[in-house]
């Protein structure tokens, strides 16, 4: 058997073909342009390969009920050319395969559920979260995405502003001071004027980032009681989650009983963020099976 996976993001597309293991068999990516020319190079690429069916993981927002006319669509994206996309009805014209169409943090996190239980762990439930030019995050329940009427927006929610960050109005368009207008990766160059690769751990941003992380992980931690949350995206190291996690313990305060730390707030299993792409997989296996 062969899938495809298809990760959409809003600078790179990630096309990969795999079996039924989620071992990548042939892979290809290119610069997320047009949608007439971004689909088509994806459409060019499956193409070649007698997939049985393929996972969308896409940049947003999208609309994911099914009984909606506008189903498979990226709706009112800030992406230049995006907005009201038929993402799904393109492609399925041309390639006529069923299709699983999901957000690129709902592919992520499903991968790392996928690995979680093949890793043995006893898990039901995880949370994704992706910090990097942007922040999202997606929540699997007993194999089942969270989030009914639309996806989950996790990067948007508003959290307690740290006292020596009082100045910084925030980046995000739509809210100024949401979690993404705080952490994603762009705060760097608008707080310190360079990126992030380029301020040590020893920065006290760092530690401001890490405060309002970790104020993430405790809404998702009291709402959804996931047994684990996995940070993955360019922001997000090894470093950076020690940091996370010792905020995290201070601020919950023992409220809750939660696993060890170093086993409930992690990196991601998949390297490379590759996490969507096994997800992909997944769930292209899925839609044929259901």
């Amino acid at each position: 058997m062969l899938v495809g996976s298809i990760e959409a993001g809003g600078t790179k597309f990630v096309c990969a073909v795999g079996n039924e293991d989620y071992s990548i068999k042939d892979s290809t990516h290119f610069p997320t342009t047009t949608p007439e020319e971004t689909l088509q190079k994806t459409i060019d690429y499956f193409k070649q390969f007698d997939v049985e069916a393929i996972g969308i993981a896409s940049f947003g927002p999208i609309e994911q009920r099914k009984n909606s006319p506008k189903y498979g669509y990226i709706t009112k994206t800030p992406k230049a050319h995006w907005s009201n996309t038929d993402f799904v009805g393109t492609l399925q014209k041309e390639l006529d395969v069923p299709m699983f169409w999901t957000t690129d943090v709902n592919g992520s996190a499903y991968g790392e559920y996928i690995m979680s239980t093949l890793s043995n762990e006893k898990i039901d439930s995880l949370v994704y979260y992706t910090i990097g030019t942007g922040v999202g995050g997606g929540a699997v329940d007993n194999g089942n995405f969270i989030g009914n009427v639309g996806h989950p927006e996790m990067g948007h929610t508003f959290v307690k502003r740290h006292p020596d960050d009082l100045d910084f109005k925030g980046i995000c368009p739509f809210h100024d001071d949401c979690l993404e207008g705080l952490v994603s990766g762009p705060t760097f160059d608008a707080r310190l004027g360079k990126p992030g690769k380029d301020v040590p751990l020893t920065d006290h941003t760092w530690d401001i980032m890490a405060y309002y992380v970790a104020q993430a992980a405790i809404q998702v931690t009291l709402i959804l009681r996931p047994d684990k949350i996995v940070f993955g995206g360019g922001v997000v190291s090894e470093a950076f989650l020690d940091k996370v996690r010792s905020q995290f313990n201070q601020l919950l305060n023992g409220y809750v009983d939660v696993k060890p730390l170093d086993q409930y707030i992690t990196m991601p299993l998949v390297k490379n963020n590759g996490s969507a792409t096994v997800g992909d997989f997944a769930l292209a296996i899925r839609e044929l099976t259901e």
